[in-house]
C-alpha cells in the first residue's frame, strides 16, 4: 500500500509535459595503476573531463594486480562493468586503457583522435532522456520515458575528482599516477521501466565524493541518462 500510494505522489507531483535536459556524454576510461600504458592516457582523459558537455570517469580494474602492484581504487564491479561492456561490443577480451563512450562504442584510450570523434558523434546524436531531479540528499525521482527491451537500472556512482598515488612496484614502480575522477562507490538502485519511480540514495561511504546518477540499459548496455545534484 505504501509503494503504491508513492507511487500515485510522484505521478501526481511530476509537471505534465516536463522535459529533459539533454544530460553530458559519459565517457568512462577502464584503467589500472600497475598498467605501464595507462599512465600514458590520463593526461589525456583529464582535459577530456574538463569539457562542457561531458561527463568523464575513470574505473580501476584488479586483473593486473598480478604485476605486483595492488590498483589501490580497483574493485570487482569495475571489472565486471567492462566485462559487460566486452561481452555487448563482441571485443575478444578487456583491455586497458580502454574508453567507453555512452555505452555504445569504445576505442583504445591512446586513440585520442577516435575518442574525440566518438564524444562529438555522441553529443550530435539525437536523445531522449528521462528526467532526473534528486529531493534533498535522500532520494532521486526519475521520470517518464523509454527504457527499452528489458527495462533499465538506475545506478549511484561516487567519484573522486582528483587522486594521486605513488606506486611502489610493479611495471610503474617510482611513478605518481595522478587520475580524474576515480569512481569510488558504484550501486544499483533498482530497475526502472519508463514510469516515473522513486529512488533511495545511501548514505556516502567517504567524504569529498561527487555523486552522479545513471540510467543505463541492463548487462553494459546505452545510456539513456544521467544527472548530477547541483551544487
Amino acid at each position: 500500500m505504501r509503494k503504491a500510494a508513492l507511487f500515485s505522489l510522484i505521478l501526481l507531483a511530476w509537471p505534465v509535459g516536463a522535459a529533459a535536459a539533454k544530460p553530458p556524454v559519459l565517457v568512462e576510461l577502464f584503467t589500472a595503476q600497475g598498467c605501464a600504458s595507462c599512465t600514458d592516457a590520463n593526461p589525456y582523459f583529464a582535459k577530456l573531463a574538463e569539457r562542457p558537455g561531458v561527463l568523464a570517469l575513470t574505473f580501476s580494474v584488479d586483473y593486473w594486480d598480478y604485476l605486483g602492484w595492488t590498483d589501490t581504487f580497483a574493485r570487482p564491479e569495475f571489472t565486471e562493468r567492462q566485462k559487460a561492456y566486452v561481452t555487448r561490443l563482441k571485443l575478444r577480451e578487456p583491455y586497458t586503457p580502454q574508453i567507453v563512450i555512452e555505452g555504445r562504442e569504445q576505442a583504445q584510450g591512446l586513440k585520442t583522435a577516435e575518442v574525440d570523434r566518438l564524444v562529438r558523434a555522441a553529443a550530435a546524436a539525437p536523445r531522449d532522456p528521462p528526467d532526473i531531479r534528486f529531493v534533498g540528499p535522500r532520494r532521486v525521482d526519475v521520470g517518464s520515458g523509454h527504457a527499452g527491451k528489458g527495462g533499465a537500472d538506475v545506478w549511484l556512482i561516487r567519484y573522486e575528482p582528483r587522486a594521486e598515488v605513488q606506486v611502489r612496484a610493479g611495471d610503474n614502480r617510482g611513478e605518481t599516477v595522478v587520475q580524474k575522477n576515480v569512481v569510488r562507490q558504484m550501486e544499483r538502485l533498482g530497475p526502472w521501466r519508463g514510469r516515473p519511480q522513486a529512488y533511495r540514495i545511501p548514505t556516502a561511504t567517504d567524504d569529498g565524493l561527487k555523486t552522479v546518477i545513471v540510467v543505463q540499459q541492463p548487462r553494459g548496455g546505452r545510456v539513456l541518462g544521467l544527472a548530477q545534484p547541483k551544487s
